[in-house]
């Protein structure tokens, strides 16, 4: 018995000894395949770089322009804010915000509104940018001239030559119109500091501040438009109320009520930044944001050698296959 357990003890340690022998041939015949073959390794590493650097090179620059923007004070919401204890059930038949929240609620609305389908269509068609967004090839930094894709858009005629299938038209809908401006457009607020920043990359630093301002000043407008329609119909339906009611207490409420959507209506006339007060304003950048064409050489390399390393043991294995 004890002999038995010795000898199979000596067969294991044998057996151990074996395999990681196997192994460590297996391993410097890996060494030596690739040895063996090293120059198409290094064939296809310079291929792959080479090609990485004349992608990188092909890469127009980016250019980042950001605004901190800060969430204007609602002034009259604080005299609605007194109200909304009392009546807020009458408020809200009138479609009176009485909220104390106003300010943080009507911010998170105008980066939603921002964001829309709705309000980038209208920009788009506002500003007619629709070739600087989907046409343009190249930024000329000496004359601040834009190079647009000639199988796209003929600036000369002013008319788009693309050839695309059905149901695609040449000139590009609002549907990928969105979508590109989507890929631009970055718009959030910090929920420590409550800090708005939007931010728009381009090919040219200049469209790209011109937008942010365009962007800043278009979104304050709708944003006081919807408030100031708002409150007049408001004022219109507590009018009427007040023209219906006898009852003195009645009275007394409806009149604060369209006090305070005339202050809505003042307060939106009187003040051109309705809901972002500018910080930073957006500026024309010096310095490219993207593309690093560093990263780009540097991974095209890597993914080179990877590509030659695989080849060359992919043949090897196929070729003792057969």
């Amino acid at each position: 018995m004890e002999n038995h357990l010795k000898n199979t003890k000596h067969l294991n340690e044998s057996s151990s000894t074996y395999v990681v022998s196997d192994d460590e041939v297996n391993l410097t015949e890996l060494f030596q395949i690739l040895w063996k073959d090293k120059w198409l390794i290094i064939l296809i590493t310079g291929i792959v770089s080479i090609a990485s650097v004349f992608y990188a090179l092909e890469k127009p620059n980016v250019y980042k322009s950001e605004a901190l923007l800060a969430a204007a004070e609602q002034e009259q919401s604080g005299g609605l804010g007194a109200l909304a204890g009392q009546f807020g059930g009458l408020a809200s038949l009138a479609g009176v915000n009485l909220s104390g929240s106003a300010t943080a609620s009507k911010t998170q609305l105008a980066l939603e509104v921002l964001k829309s389908r709705q309000f980038t269509s209208e920009f788009i068609k506002k500003h007619n940018i629709l070739p600087n967004l989907m046409a343009v090839k190249s930024w000329n930094p000496l004359d601040n001239s834009i190079e647009y894709d000639e199988e796209i858009y003929n600036n000369t005629d002013k008319k788009w030559i693309r050839e695309v299938k059905a149901p695609f038209k040449p000139e590009p809908s609002m549907q990928e119109a969105y979508e590109e401006f989507s890929q631009l457009i970055t718009a959030n607020m910090n929920k420590e500091s409550g800090m708005i920043t939007i931010s728009i990359e381009h090919v040219s630093p200049v469209i790209a501040q011109q937008w942010v301002n365009w962007l800043i000043q278009d979104i304050n407008s709708v944003m006081k438009s919807r408030d100031v329609e708002e409150a007049s119909k408001s004022t219109e339906f507590l009018t009427k109320q007040l023209e219906q009611t006898k009852i003195a207490d009645i009275r007394t409420v409806l009149y604060k009520l369209i006090e305070e959507q005339t202050k809505t209506i003042m307060f939106a006339n009187v003040r051109d930044e309705y809901v972002f007060k500018t910080i930073d304003p957006a500026l024309v950048p010096e310095k490219k944001f993207k593309p690093s064409r560093a990263l780009i050489c540097i991974f095209g390399f890597l993914l080179g050698g990877f590509l030659g390393v695989v080849i060359v043991v992919s043949k090897c294995f196929f070729k003792n296959e057969k």
